[in-house]
Protein backbone atom coordinates (compact mmCIF):
# COMPACT_ATOMS: atom_id res chain seq x y z
CA UNK A 1 0.00 0.00 0.00
CA UNK A 2 2.85 2.38 0.86
CA UNK A 3 4.63 1.70 -2.45
CA UNK A 4 1.49 1.91 -4.57
CA UNK A 5 -0.22 4.91 -2.96
CA UNK A 6 1.14 6.56 0.17
CA UNK A 7 4.66 7.25 -1.07
CA UNK A 8 3.38 9.26 -4.04
CA UNK A 9 0.73 10.89 -1.83
CA UNK A 10 3.41 12.07 0.63
CA UNK A 11 5.61 13.28 -2.23
CA UNK A 12 2.76 15.30 -3.73
CA UNK A 13 1.62 16.91 -0.48
CA UNK A 14 5.11 17.65 0.87
CA UNK A 15 6.42 19.05 -2.42
CA UNK A 16 3.34 21.26 -2.82
CA UNK A 17 3.77 22.62 0.71
CA UNK A 18 7.50 23.12 0.10
CA UNK A 19 6.85 25.13 -3.07
CA UNK A 20 4.56 27.49 -1.15
CA UNK A 21 6.65 27.78 2.01
CA UNK A 22 9.99 28.09 0.24
CA UNK A 23 8.85 30.48 -2.50
CA UNK A 24 10.46 33.55 -0.79
CA UNK A 25 13.75 31.62 -0.49
CA UNK A 26 13.51 30.50 -4.12
CA UNK A 27 13.07 34.12 -5.23
CA UNK A 28 15.94 35.36 -3.05
CA UNK A 29 18.37 32.70 -4.31
CA UNK A 30 17.32 33.38 -7.90
CA UNK A 31 18.06 37.08 -7.47
CA UNK A 32 21.42 36.30 -5.81
CA UNK A 33 22.50 34.02 -8.66
CA UNK A 34 21.59 36.60 -11.31
CA UNK A 35 23.56 39.30 -9.48
CA UNK A 36 26.55 37.02 -8.90
CA UNK A 37 27.29 35.74 -12.41
CA UNK A 38 26.13 35.68 -16.00
CA UNK A 39 23.78 32.94 -17.09
CA UNK A 40 20.42 31.38 -16.22
CA UNK A 41 19.20 30.88 -12.66
CA UNK A 42 18.46 27.20 -13.18
CA UNK A 43 20.80 24.45 -14.30
CA UNK A 44 19.02 21.79 -16.37
CA UNK A 45 20.46 18.37 -17.09
CA UNK A 46 19.27 15.08 -18.56
CA UNK A 47 19.04 12.34 -15.94
CA UNK A 48 17.87 8.74 -15.86
CA UNK A 49 14.42 8.28 -14.36
CA UNK A 50 12.12 5.34 -13.67
CA UNK A 51 12.61 2.49 -16.16
CA UNK A 52 15.60 4.42 -17.56
CA UNK A 53 13.37 7.06 -19.11
CA UNK A 54 15.22 10.37 -19.38
CA UNK A 55 13.93 13.53 -17.74
CA UNK A 56 15.26 17.03 -17.08
CA UNK A 57 16.42 17.61 -13.53
CA UNK A 58 16.37 21.14 -12.08
CA UNK A 59 19.02 22.71 -9.87
CA UNK A 60 20.10 26.22 -9.01
CA UNK A 61 23.11 27.05 -11.16
CA UNK A 62 26.27 26.99 -9.04
CA UNK A 63 28.93 27.04 -11.76
CA UNK A 64 30.00 29.35 -14.56
CA UNK A 65 28.35 28.91 -17.94
CA UNK A 66 31.69 27.85 -19.51
CA UNK A 67 31.94 24.77 -17.27
CA UNK A 68 32.36 21.50 -19.26
CA UNK A 69 28.89 20.01 -19.74
CA UNK A 70 27.66 16.54 -18.80
CA UNK A 71 30.55 15.85 -16.43
CA UNK A 72 29.98 15.19 -12.69
CA UNK A 73 31.59 17.94 -10.63
CA UNK A 74 33.82 15.54 -8.74
CA UNK A 75 35.33 14.41 -12.06
CA UNK A 76 36.55 17.91 -12.97
CA UNK A 77 40.25 18.49 -12.39
CA UNK A 78 39.76 21.94 -10.86
CA UNK A 79 36.08 22.41 -9.96
CA UNK A 80 36.75 25.33 -7.61
CA UNK A 81 37.72 27.48 -10.57
CA UNK A 82 34.25 26.98 -12.08
CA UNK A 83 32.09 27.34 -8.96
CA UNK A 84 30.59 30.79 -8.43
CA UNK A 85 30.61 32.65 -5.11
CA UNK A 86 26.92 31.99 -4.54
CA UNK A 87 27.44 28.44 -5.78
CA UNK A 88 29.91 27.62 -3.01
CA UNK A 89 27.33 28.41 -0.36
CA UNK A 90 24.48 26.72 -2.21
CA UNK A 91 26.46 23.51 -2.71
CA UNK A 92 27.77 23.46 0.85
CA UNK A 93 24.23 23.75 2.24
CA UNK A 94 22.64 21.62 -0.55
CA UNK A 95 20.28 24.52 -1.30
CA UNK A 96 21.11 24.10 -4.98
CA UNK A 97 18.89 20.99 -4.95
CA UNK A 98 15.72 22.85 -3.89
CA UNK A 99 14.28 23.29 -7.42
CA UNK A 100 13.89 19.52 -7.58
CA UNK A 101 10.73 19.94 -5.50
CA UNK A 102 9.13 20.75 -8.87
CA UNK A 103 10.45 17.45 -10.31
CA UNK A 104 8.91 15.72 -7.29
CA UNK A 105 5.59 17.55 -7.62
CA UNK A 106 5.07 16.44 -11.24
CA UNK A 107 6.10 12.86 -10.46
CA UNK A 108 9.52 12.66 -12.14
CA UNK A 109 11.22 12.22 -8.79
CA UNK A 110 10.45 11.20 -5.22
CA UNK A 111 11.69 12.71 -1.97
CA UNK A 112 13.47 9.44 -1.17
CA UNK A 113 14.98 7.15 -3.80
CA UNK A 114 18.23 6.44 -5.65
CA UNK A 115 19.78 9.65 -6.95
CA UNK A 116 19.21 9.90 -10.72
CA UNK A 117 22.30 9.07 -12.77
CA UNK A 118 23.55 11.25 -15.60
CA UNK A 119 22.39 9.93 -18.96
CA UNK A 120 26.02 9.09 -19.85
CA UNK A 121 26.99 7.35 -16.59
CA UNK A 122 26.73 4.00 -18.33
CA UNK A 123 28.79 2.16 -15.72
CA UNK A 124 26.53 3.26 -12.86
CA UNK A 125 23.38 2.52 -14.88
CA UNK A 126 24.67 -0.97 -15.68
CA UNK A 127 25.55 -1.68 -12.05
CA UNK A 128 22.11 -0.53 -10.95
CA UNK A 129 20.50 -2.87 -13.47
CA UNK A 130 21.93 -5.78 -11.47
CA UNK A 131 19.88 -4.70 -8.44
CA UNK A 132 16.76 -3.53 -10.34
CA UNK A 133 17.41 0.01 -9.09
CA UNK A 134 16.51 1.55 -12.44
CA UNK A 135 12.93 0.35 -12.03
CA UNK A 136 12.35 2.87 -9.21
CA UNK A 137 11.53 6.56 -9.33
CA UNK A 138 14.77 8.43 -8.47
CA UNK A 139 14.92 10.59 -5.38
CA UNK A 140 16.10 13.88 -3.97
CA UNK A 141 18.11 11.84 -1.49
CA UNK A 142 18.71 8.12 -1.10
CA UNK A 143 20.36 5.31 0.82
CA UNK A 144 23.66 5.64 -1.06
CA UNK A 145 23.73 9.40 -0.44
CA UNK A 146 23.38 9.07 3.33
CA UNK A 147 26.07 6.37 3.36
CA UNK A 148 28.82 8.15 1.49
CA UNK A 149 27.51 10.22 -1.42
CA UNK A 150 30.46 11.33 -3.66
CA UNK A 151 32.94 9.27 -1.65
CA UNK A 152 31.55 5.93 -2.86
CA UNK A 153 32.90 3.96 -5.77
CA UNK A 154 30.29 3.06 -8.37
CA UNK A 155 29.91 -0.65 -7.41
CA UNK A 156 29.47 0.31 -3.75
CA UNK A 157 27.01 3.08 -4.59
CA UNK A 158 24.95 0.64 -6.67
CA UNK A 159 25.08 -1.91 -3.83
CA UNK A 160 23.62 0.60 -1.37
CA UNK A 161 20.91 1.45 -3.91
CA UNK A 162 20.25 -2.29 -4.19
CA UNK A 163 19.81 -2.49 -0.40
CA UNK A 164 17.20 0.24 -0.70
CA UNK A 165 15.33 -1.81 -3.31
CA UNK A 166 15.28 -4.85 -0.99
CA UNK A 167 14.20 -2.87 2.08
CA UNK A 168 11.85 -0.55 0.20
CA UNK A 169 9.25 0.84 2.59
CA UNK A 170 8.40 3.58 5.05
CA UNK A 171 11.06 2.58 7.60
CA UNK A 172 14.06 2.99 5.30
CA UNK A 173 12.54 6.16 3.84
CA UNK A 174 12.37 7.68 7.34
CA UNK A 175 15.98 6.62 7.97
CA UNK A 176 17.09 8.28 4.73
CA UNK A 177 15.16 11.45 5.53
CA UNK A 178 16.62 12.00 8.98
CA UNK A 179 20.15 10.91 8.03
CA UNK A 180 20.02 13.38 5.14
CA UNK A 181 19.21 16.22 7.53
CA UNK A 182 22.13 15.18 9.75
CA UNK A 183 24.55 14.90 6.82
CA UNK A 184 23.55 18.27 5.37
CA UNK A 185 24.25 20.03 8.66
CA UNK A 186 27.56 18.17 9.03
CA UNK A 187 28.49 18.60 5.32
CA UNK A 188 29.26 14.89 5.04
CA UNK A 189 30.09 13.02 1.84
CA UNK A 190 30.70 15.95 -0.52
CA UNK A 191 33.83 15.73 -2.63
CA UNK A 192 34.73 18.53 -5.04
CA UNK A 193 37.32 17.68 -7.67
CA UNK A 194 38.60 14.57 -9.34
CA UNK A 195 38.84 11.77 -6.78
CA UNK A 196 41.08 8.80 -6.26
CA UNK A 197 39.46 6.07 -4.18
CA UNK A 198 41.32 3.41 -2.25
CA UNK A 199 39.91 0.67 -0.07
CA UNK A 200 40.48 2.68 3.08
CA UNK A 201 40.20 6.34 2.14
CA UNK A 202 39.35 8.94 -0.45
CA UNK A 203 42.03 11.35 -1.63
CA UNK A 204 41.36 14.45 -3.70
CA UNK A 205 43.80 15.72 -6.24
Amino acid sequence: MYKLFFKRFFDLILSFCAIIILSPLLLFISFWIKCDSKGPVLFKQKRVGKNKKLFTILKFRTMRIDTPAEIPTHMLKDPESFITRSGRFLRKTSLDEIPQIFNIFIGQMSIIGPRPALWNQYDLIAERDKYKVNLLIPGLTGWAQVNGRDELEIPEKARFDGEYVKKFGIIIDFKCFFKTIHNVFCHKGVVEGEITVTKKKVATK
